[in-house]
């Protein structure tokens, strides 16, 4: 399924700026990068279950946000882009 995951770190801080860095790191081992905090990624629910524990434990939930928007497996018709693309898209292969 698609997840969509969207974050908003409080960065006023040296703490701050590391679990920025953090939450960037872990959303990058299962997804792309779309947006400066939007990530999408194509994850099974243990993987989805697994990557919101990850993320939850690095966040400081007093100051920081986490939002996931859950697409689905029929994803394709749901997205619609605008503008200039980053990248590969996270349903292709990748060949290094």
């Amino acid at each position: 399924m698609l997840v969509l995951i969207t974050y908003d770190v409080n960065t006023e801080t040296a703490a701050g700026r590391k679990r920025l860095r953090q939450v960037a790191k872990q959303c990058t081992n299962y997804g792309r990068r779309v947006q400066n905090s939007v990530f999408e990624c194509i994850v099974d629910n243990a993987q989805c279950i697994m990557l919101k524990s990850l993320l939850a434990d690095i966040i400081d939930e007093k100051v920081d946000s986490l939002r996931f928007y859950y697409l689905g497996n029929k994803y394709q018709t749901k997205v619609e882009h605008m503008g200039v693309d980053r990248g590969t898209p996270v349903d292709e292969t990748l060949i290094l």
